[in-house]
């Protein structure tokens, strides 16, 4: 690079592009679109007969004179259709026949067209002999019948004349590779494709800068090609700098050498080939210290696989143990430590329940003992076949386990309906009195659904629990049916308590007066409550009991005789505490 650095918007048509005819291929696809009804006869009639043909695509008109150019096709066929047609590399020696077959195809429906049989292996041939029109013109083919080929090649061809467009001073190398250019791609297979950019000439940014900068125009432009090849083939770009990739090549990366002897280029400044030449001719070899770098992984390998056996029986402890914990969780306990979980496992379930065997835990207590042993031991070692036993066992486990969790769940259900069926029915028979199941339903919802005492959704709540626990019985309730039992049961005790404090009160109201009277010349209160057989004068603080005389008494004494008096239907007031009340308090007078 001469002045600057900046990356400016590129021409193509110098002698090392591919001359891509992106901008037309709108116009050729109208074009050929016309044609393609008469062809649809011709493609059936070919995958009938040759089921293996991977693509038959028809060749845009103004990219023919590319194949005629380069000798492809005969002069005089310049003004016919051309259809390519790719078959399997194996079909290679029966082309013959199959373009013969295909031919009569075409004279049955009275199309005249020029037929190019090829298998990828002929398109790579011609990437590698620099022939990149015609790969562009293959790429831009209309497509009757793809089974992938084409719409990689077409997505590829179109980020590269997109990439050029933007920057092709940088652009050494523009290489197809992986599963394309091996034969196993499929419609929906990744394109992978390699781009090298020259960073030998960079004055004015970083090497790193430059390859941040292209990189991100390089993949802004994949969606954009997507967009454009109309194709469900996902483009992976990579980019590589000159001096970085030269220097994989150096060191013997064995990336880079799959890239250079698998890679198609279809765009190359003269920079990929040589490589490839010399990798066929033996002259890539890797330096000693490249050497001497491999030979040290390799020593390693035997420590890699070790760690990763270690690692293999560290995910397997936590694969026994979490599932283990949660369990003594699901059973009503806190979860145990690591250490103490195989033990209160085995006391919970094998010794207190019964609910598995000795046996069925012992894949459990190897992976405690076995991580207890690697924690106290740096050397600890485990063989390849004890961790394929872990894992085998370790399978049969988890397998017990959710037996373990269907068996635990199903306790905790039937626990949990009865124990709010009898929170509900105890606090029913205390606000309405003793009787079957039958009577106590039928009398709350007379004396407290029908008289307006509780909201109709309480009895409800009642008969969604009773037959809950009848389906429970009977082996058809569900969990999400017991859980809403519950919660229900849960607003149906807080509104049966709300009715007794209220039912409380209102008792207590009955039995209690505010009495007014003078003391010193002031105007004073205090209250009397009244209960079977004594009274109490209650004035601030001050607790004093009236029975044939007033004396002192406290709060508890008080609390026990408001709590006898709930149970009685009504109290008399002995005439002789308001006698006593004069005494104490002089005039007074019973306030509301």
């Amino acid at each position: 690079m001469t002045e600057n650095d900046e990356i400016p918007e590129m021409s193509l048509g110098n002698k090392y592009s591919a001359k891509p005819q992106v901008q037309d291929l709108s116009a050729a696809q109208k074009e050929v679109a016309k044609t393609k009804k008469e062809f649809d006869k011709f493609k059936s009639q070919s995958l009938k007969k040759f089921p293996f043909i991977e693509a038959i695509g028809i060749l845009p008109a103004q990219l023919t004179k590319t194949f005629i150019d380069e000798e492809e096709a005969p002069k005089e066929t310049e003004k016919l259709v051309h259809v390519y047609i790719i078959v399997p590399e194996e079909k290679l020696k029966e082309i013959p026949k199959i373009k013969q077959e295909l031919v009569k195809s075409l004279e049955s429906i009275k199309q005249k067209a020029w037929l190019h049989v090829k298998t990828p292996v002929d398109i790579w041939e011609m990437a590698l002999d620099s022939k990149f029109e015609l790969v562009n013109a293959i790429a831009m083919a209309f497509p009757l019948h793809d089974k992938g080929i084409l719409g990689a090649l077409r997505v590829a061809e179109i980020h590269k004349s997109l990439v050029l467009q933007k920057f092709e001073k940088y652009v050494v190398s523009y290489v197809l590779g992986g599963s394309l250019v091996r034969g196993e791609n499929i419609s929906t297979s990744d394109v992978d494709v390699f781009i090298i950019i020259n960073d030998t000439d960079v004055k004015r940014m970083s090497r790193l800068e430059l390859k941040e900068r292209l990189r991100g125009i390089i993949y802004q432009y994949v969606a954009e090609a997507t967009a454009l090849a109309g194709t469900k083939s996902k483009l992976s770009p990579q980019v590589y700098l000159l001096t970085d990739f030269w220097e994989s090549v150096k060191d013997a990366h064995p990336i880079m050498f799959t890239f250079i002897r698998d890679g198609v280029p279809i765009y190359d400044k003269g920079t990929f080939m040589p490589w490839k030449v010399l990798l066929k001719m033996g002259k890539l070899k890797p330096s000693p210290e490249a050497i001497d770098m491999f030979m040290r992984t390799a020593e390693k390998t035997k420590e890699a696989a070790d760690r990763r056996l270690i690692d293999a029986m560290i995910d397997i402890y936590y694969g026994v143990l979490t599932p283990s914990q949660a369990l003594i969780m699901l059973y009503g306990l806190p979860p145990p430590t690591p250490k103490e979980t195989a033990q209160q496992f085995k006391e919970i379930f094998v010794d207190k329940e019964k609910m598995l065997k000795k046996t069925d835990i012992a894949i459990l207590e190897k992976a405690v003992k076995e991580f207890k042993t690697y924690e106290h031991d740096l050397k600890y070692k485990i063989h390849g076949k004890e961790i394929d036993s872990m894992i085998k066992s370790s399978e049969e486990y988890l397998k017990i386990l959710k037996d373990l969790r269907e068996q635990i769940e199903k306790r905790t259900q039937e626990k949990t309906i009865e124990q709010v069926y009898s929170d509900i029915f105890s606090i029913l028979h205390i606000i309405i009195g003793k009787g079957t199941e039958q009577k106590t339903v039928r009398e709350f919802e007379e004396k407290l659904i029908k008289t307006g005492k509780l909201p109709h959704q309480s009895l409800r709540f009642l008969n969604y629990l009773v037959s809950e626990k009848k389906k429970f019985k009977k082996g058809k309730s569900t969990a999400h049916n017991i859980n809403e039992a519950r919660k229900n049961a849960a607003i149906l005790i807080n509104d049966l308590i709300e009715y007794s404090q209220r039912k409380d009160l209102m008792a207590l109201e009955k039995t209690r007066m505010r009495l007014r009277y003078l003391s010193d010349g002031k105007e004073k209160f205090t209250e009397l409550i009244v209960s079977k057989g004594k009274a109490f004068l209650i004035n601030g603080n001050v607790i004093k009991k009236i029975t044939d005389k007033i004396e002192p008494s406290n709060a508890k004494e008080l609390s026990e005789a408001v709590e006898k008096q709930k149970a009685e239907k009504g109290v008399k007031v002995n005439q002789k505490i308001f006698e006593l009340l004069k005494k104490e308090l002089g005039d007074y007078e019973v306030v509301l």
